[in-house]
């Protein structure tokens, strides 16, 4: 069960990673523009806010390789960085977009509730 877990906390950190690529690098090109359905002027306007979002994400990607690292060691570091993701998840939702809780929130939420899950057993 514990594989399970870490498996989810892997595919989140990877999605994080995603984001920070999207954002940082790719906002203004064809595929940040699709995966955010903006026009060009738009996103040339929040280029640089949508830089310190992604590395934003980076940060949240590292926490949670840090704490797959740490093996069970990492459990805090895999709770707090998974309930920071599902926050922010939670308050895109609200603020940007529904979609948002679907594809941030609610795999952080799965994946936390793995990790909880197997730390219990």
């Amino acid at each position: 069960m514990a594989i399970i877990a870490d498996i989810g906390v892997a595919l989140v950190a990877l999605l994080h990673g995603y984001f920070l690529i999207l954002e940082m690098f790719l906002w203004d090109k064809p595929a940040g523009l699709r995966a955010f359905g903006q026009k060009k002027e738009d996103a040339e306007k929040t280029k640089v806010l949508a830089a310190n979002q992604g590395l934003y994400n980076g940060f949240i990607a590292a926490g949670l390789v840090w704490g797959l690292i740490q093996g069970s060691a990492g459990f805090d570091f895999k709770v707090f960085f998974l309930a920071c993701v599902i926050a922010a998840g939670i308050f895109g939702a609200i603020t940007a977009s529904r979609k948002i809780l679907y594809v941030q929130a609610l795999p952080g939420l799965l994946s936390l509730a793995l990790v909880l899950l197997t730390h219990s057993l």
